[in-house]
């Protein structure tokens, strides 16, 4: 069940992307079927013998997150200050959530087997909350600054 909410939350999210005017309709497809078919990837049910995969796989996910993240700070940097300061507080709150994976990364590495499944679920949780504010906050700011 919590895959099936994690591949339609980021589904829905792979859809928000559709709807930004920044790419043409093919190109944006086919992002989404790439985030779609990532979505399916990061289902899987990793076990505690995993654990370096599942910690290597979030890293990854994480540090192209970041890569999104400046990206688009970079495009706030160069709008106007009114649409700045309209932008910066929905960038902290995903400012937050990048430092709450990252501090569920951090368990992930000192987790026993005993508290795998628990440590996880809060990863993946905090990865999903990130994405999905992620899109949100693209499909916004995109709104709000001319491409």
């Amino acid at each position: 069940m919590k895959h099936k909410t994690l591949f339609l939350s980021l589904l829905s999210a792979g859809a928000l992307v559709v709807g930004c005017n920044q790419d043409s309709a093919s190109t944006q497809l086919d992002k989404v079927q790439a985030k779609t078919a990532n979505a399916a990837d990061d289902m899987k049910d990793y076990t505690y013998a995993q654990k370096a995969e599942f910690t290597a796989k979030m890293q990854s996910q994480l540090a192209d997150i970041n890569k999104d993240l400046d990206t688009l700070q970079a495009k706030i940097d160069k709008s106007s200050d009114a649409v700045k300061a309209e932008c910066k507080p929905k960038l902290q709150v995903l400012r937050d959530q990048q430092s709450e994976l990252g501090k569920q990364l951090d368990k992930v590495k000192d987790a026993t087997e005993s508290t795998w499944d628990s440590v996880k679920a809060g990863t993946s949780k905090a990865y999903a909350s990130l994405k999905e504010g992620f899109q949100q906050s693209r499909q916004w700011i995109s709104d709000k600054i001319a491409p």
